[in-house]
């Protein structure tokens, strides 16, 4: 094994680690809920606002720490989203009182938001064009793991207390931030222009504003919620500042986005993928309802269900990745998106169907580790130069969680229209698997392997290939 691939190897497994931390404290939280509510004497409103708090400060801090890697490189940033995270972990686990617990959450959201867009980039910068797929696919499989482990994990710090739930993080942040001081690539770019601060703060706001108002709704109610005052004002406000957004980057000297890489088609087939990404993961949470309803089963029981969807999402995501390597995007998204709606129009048409269920889920988890593993991020690496890589990663992070909120209003309202019945559910999977179908059809229009090919060198060679 030669130096270079060593070297590459082990930037692998420090992305890997820093992934797999902030994935784990997603898949615990779960077991800490109840216990923080007893701790803190609080009820399921407030307790919410633990996930709100987390939601609101990843997505605004998803395309501000993309965008600073590009500019002062990637293993500041990287380290600094380690830190700001382990310092929300610590401030969670310290916290006096209910409100320092939300602080504590809204910075482990913030430094979260830049991880995995600087990882993503990474692979990037250091992993050659033809080794892309299969890195990117390994750091894919991070969240099947982490979803897989997470709930163990999290019973037994139980059994300590709630506090070393987060706890558990800072001897792993710590031994993350020393390797990436040591191994990341530390080149910042070669002109910094001013920073697009009025670019960054409308955004940071634009994003709130959605995702606070989109947070807020209640799915089984979906129209009168969007009438009250806490849900539409702040939407318009989104859909306005995004119009807003749009006029101050075409003027800033160094944007958060360069408008012009919206003129790809390749990124904004990647942007309308992901959304339907987001909503696929939005859907998924519905599923243990769905079970309960079908079966008679607890809670904890539908949760076990899940285990098909979670194996096959580690299993497929380095397969997927792989796969990228080999036959480029357009195969990996078209068989990933297929696989999608097959499962969801198989759990629609039979809801109540056991075996069917179990095939479904398989479906669902190879799919969703082809599409969100690794191949959009591998899309999206091949459209921008090297100069915006986070950026662009950021993008799409920003992309999916929108699919997510969106599809937990829509779907939830669905299921909710029809009383939380089996119809109620059908339909609602039904109409994401249609979705996905859509969206199936739309990869036909991604970049042959050839072509994506011939763009991902003409960038590694310093020169622009876009459609």
């Amino acid at each position: 094994m030669t130096d270079e691939k060593k070297q590459r190897n082990r930037v692998l497994a420090l992305l890997f680690l820093g992934v797999l931390m902030a994935a784990l404290d997603i898949a615990i939280i779960g077991p800490a809920l109840p216990a923080i509510r007893k701790a803190f004497g609080i009820g399921d409103r407030a307790a919410a606002w633990m996930l709100t708090m987390y939601v609101l400060f990843n997505l605004v801090g998803t395309p501000l720490m993309a965008k600073l890697s590009d500019r002062f490189g990637r293993r500041a940033l990287y380290v600094a989203d380690v830190g700001i995270f382990a310092l929300g972990s610590l401030v969670v686990a310290l916290s006096p009182t209910y409100g320092w617990v939300l602080v504590g959450r809204a910075t482990q959201g913030l430094g979260a938001g830049g991880i995995f867009p600087v990882a993503s980039a990474v692979i990037g910068d250091v992993f050659p064009p033809e080794k892309r797929g299969g890195a990117l696919g390994l750091i894919g499989a991070v969240f099947g793991i982490a979803f897989l482990i997470g709930p163990i994990l999290g019973g037994l710090l139980l059994l300590l207390s709630w506090h070393w739930l987060f706890l558990v993080n800072l001897p792993v942040a710590v031994v993350v931030m020393v390797m990436a001081g040591r191994l990341l690539p530390s080149r910042r770019a070669e002109v910094v222009r001013s920073f697009d601060g009025m670019g960054m703060v409308t955004l940071a706001v634009l994003l709130a504003s959605l995702a606070f108002g989109l947070n807020r709704l209640n799915a089984e109610h979906l129209w009168q919620s969007l009438a009250s005052t806490g849900v539409w004002p702040f939407l318009v406000l989104g859909v306005v500042l995004v119009l807003v957004f749009v006029a101050v980057e075409r003027r800033a000297h160094d944007p958060v986005v360069r408008p012009g890489l919206f003129g790809s088609r390749q990124v904004k087939l990647a942007s309308a993928l992901s959304l339907g990404a987001g909503l696929t993961e939005a859907a998924v949470v519905f599923v243990p309802a769905l079970l309960v309803a079908a079966f008679g089963v607890t809670t904890s029981t539908a949760s076990f269900m899940l285990l098909p969807v979670v194996l096959a999402m580690s299993v497929g995501a380095p397969v997927s990745g792989r796969m990228l390597d080999r036959y480029g995007s357009r195969v990996v998204v078209l068989v990933g998106t297929a696989l999608i709606a097959g499962g969801m129009l198989l759990v629609g048409f039979f809801p109540a169907s056991l075996g069917l269920f179990y095939t479904a889920g398989v479906l669902i988890g190879l799919g969703l580790a082809a599409l969100l593993g690794s191949s959009l991020r591998y899309v999206m690496l091949a459209e921008a130069t090297a100069a915006e890589r986070g950026a662009a990663q950021g993008i799409l992070t920003v992309f999916i969680s929108v699919g997510q909120l969106v599809g937990v209003a829509v779907v939830g309202a669905v299921i909710g229209s029809y009383g939380s019945s089996m119809h109620g559910y059908g339909t609602a999977f039904l109409m994401v698997g249609v979705v996905l179908a859509f969206l199936t059809l739309l990869s036909l229009g991604l970049k042959s392997r050839a072509a994506e090919r011939a763009t991902m060198h003409a960038a590694a060679a310093g020169t622009e290939g876009r459609a």
